[in-house]
């Protein structure tokens, strides 16, 4: 009786996720390094692997703490306020390739600027028309927000998995399509990544958004596949709340890239 829970707290066990998930996390940096230096992949490989693992083994154990009732609704408010806090760093991290672009956009030269990257676009750059493939991007992952929003209804108002699962589906496909498409896009390019601040800047901006655009469809995949195991209720899916969350961030960033780097950049 002495250690019986009478609070609305969840004390966490000790865990070697968190060590494990640092020293992959070196490891991963580490292998990149000797990567860039034309030493291998291994390394870069095998630090990614492990990290895998944590997320998988670690988010698995978080799952099994909602299944057992650990996460009561002080818990729940925690790990959204977590949640969001991350979104807003993944915020301030995008505001600073837009700060980038936006500054070298309208102050092309500079003090040791080259000739070529005295104007905007620096002389030679051949941008995209945002009217072909990027418009149709922009409309493939809209489309994926809304199939998102699709299932997201289906669960909290009547618990329609069937209509919950082909949401899931839907923006899954979707969010495929658009990654497919960025790719297809990014080999058809006439301009490099280095040799001048434009192509430095499309290239980390967008490619930046296209890697969160993949873990974004994964933590879909993911929440799918706990859909086809019977998780998630209209009380309690926190989970694939995140995920929706995440997911329409992803696309609120693209609005943003479309509008400034496509559009007006161009």
């Amino acid at each position: 009786m002495a250690h019986e829970k009478n609070h609305d707290y969840h004390i966490l066990n000790p865990s070697l996720w968190p060590l494990l998930g640092s020293i992959f996390g070196f490891i991963m940096l580490f292998g990149a390094v000797l990567f860039f230096h034309d030493n291998g992949p291994w390394v870069l490989i095998a630090g990614f692997l492990g990290v895998l693992y944590v997320m998988y083994g670690w988010w698995s154990e978080t799952v099994d703490e909602n299944h057992a009732g650990d996460h009561t609704p002080v818990v729940l408010i925690g790990l959204r306020y977590g949640f969001i806090l991350f979104i807003m760093s993944e915020i301030m991290f995008f505001a600073a390739w837009f700060w980038s672009f936006f500054k070298h956009a309208m102050y092309p030269m500079g003090e040791m600027s080259p000739i070529q990257d005295s104007v905007w676009p620096p002389v030679g750059i051949e941008t995209f028309d945002p009217w072909h493939l990027p418009l149709i991007n922009t409309l493939i992952l809209l489309c994926s927000g809304a199939a998102a929003t699709w299932a997201h209804h289906a669960l909290t108002h009547d618990e329609n998995r069937e209509d919950m699962k082909w949401g899931l589906i839907v923006a899954i496909a979707l969010g495929a399509i658009f990654t497919i498409f960025q790719a297809y896009e990014y080999s058809h390019a006439a301009f490099g990544f280095s040799g001048n601040i434009y192509g430095a800047n499309f290239f980390m901006a967008t490619g930046f958004h296209g890697f969160h655009v993949i873990v974004g469809t994964i933590f879909l995949f993911i929440c799918l596949m706990r859909v086809l195991r019977g998780h998630f209720s209209a009380q309690s899916h926190l989970g694939f709340e995140a995920a929706a969350w995440y997911w329409h961030f992803v696309d609120v960033v693209w609005l943003f890239l479309f509008a400034a780097v496509y559009v007006w950049g161009g």
